[in-house]
């Protein structure tokens, strides 16, 4: 029997054959360095260009690195799917930009973070740095965070950010309902684990602004405003119940 998976990554890619041979092989030979067992999780999600060709060409020589195919569009739906792939008890939703450095992993996992079932990587707390952020960029992400925080998460100052972490019960539970496959699924699974009773904990990162970055301020806040609004109607109407053997709603 082979042994139990500590840590899963798992990256949603669309249309990432250039930034994506990099960001395997520091995620690689980085968790190549560690004690514990890890795999590397990539969800090509609808991809027009080489994506699965260059993953499939890295994985083919290291085989902690697993393609995981999904044709329909949406970064919620590869991020469920990676999830619930994953085998971790640990399981980091990871952007195919690294605009985290990959060695910040170790501020979400034991002995430096425990006793928490979602852990968000934080751009906001306290000892968080960024760089090279362009002032409007930054404005763009505190009208989301700030949409966020009034209408589903408060307390929390920095749901948006690309890198979280999910113990593999919290991940299973979270993600065996949440629905949205759009960019506002992280909102989604935050509020489902509140609402769950989940223990969730900011956490300061490093962060490196990327200038390939797809957000649109208008189109998409207006899109955030829409989701959450829906995101509250499923929770109230039940669309996130629990499900028994049978596929009926039972309590949480």
């Amino acid at each position: 029997m082979s042994e139990p998976v500590f840590f899963s990554l798992v990256i949603p890619a669309y249309n990432e054959e250039h930034r994506l041979p990099a960001t395997l092989a520091t995620a690689d030979a980085y968790f190549a360095r560690q004690a514990y067992t890890s795999e590397i999780l990539v969800v090509e999600n609808g991809s027009q260009d080489l994506t699965a060709v260059v993953t499939e060409a890295f994985a083919a020589e290291h085989p902690r690195v697993r393609l995981i195919r999904e044709s329909r569009r949406g970064k919620g739906l590869a991020v469920r799917c990676g999830m619930q792939c994953a085998a971790g008890a640990y399981r980091f939703v990871c952007d195919a930009d690294l605009s985290m450095p990959i060695e910040e992993v170790a501020k979400f996992l034991p002995p430096n973070l425990a006793g928490y079932d979602v852990a968000i990587g934080s751009r906001e707390a306290p000892g968080a740095r960024r760089y090279n952020e362009p002032a409007y960029r930054h404005l763009m992400g505190r009208v989301f965070s700030g949409l966020v925080k009034v209408l589903a998460m408060p307390g929390f100052e920095d749901t948006q950010c690309g890198f979280k972490c999910f113990s593999g019960p919290a991940a299973a539970d979270i993600f065996g309902v949440q629905v949205l496959d759009g960019m506002s699924f992280d909102v989604e699974a935050l509020y489902i684990a509140r609402k769950r009773g989940y223990r969730i904990v900011e956490v300061p990162i490093d962060w490196y602004y990327m200038s390939e970055s797809r957000v649109r301020l208008v189109e998409d806040s207006l899109r955030m405003f829409m989701d959450i609004l829906t995101i509250r109607t499923n929770w109230y109407s039940g669309k996130y119940a629990l499900r028994n053997h049978r596929g009926e709603p039972r309590a949480a």
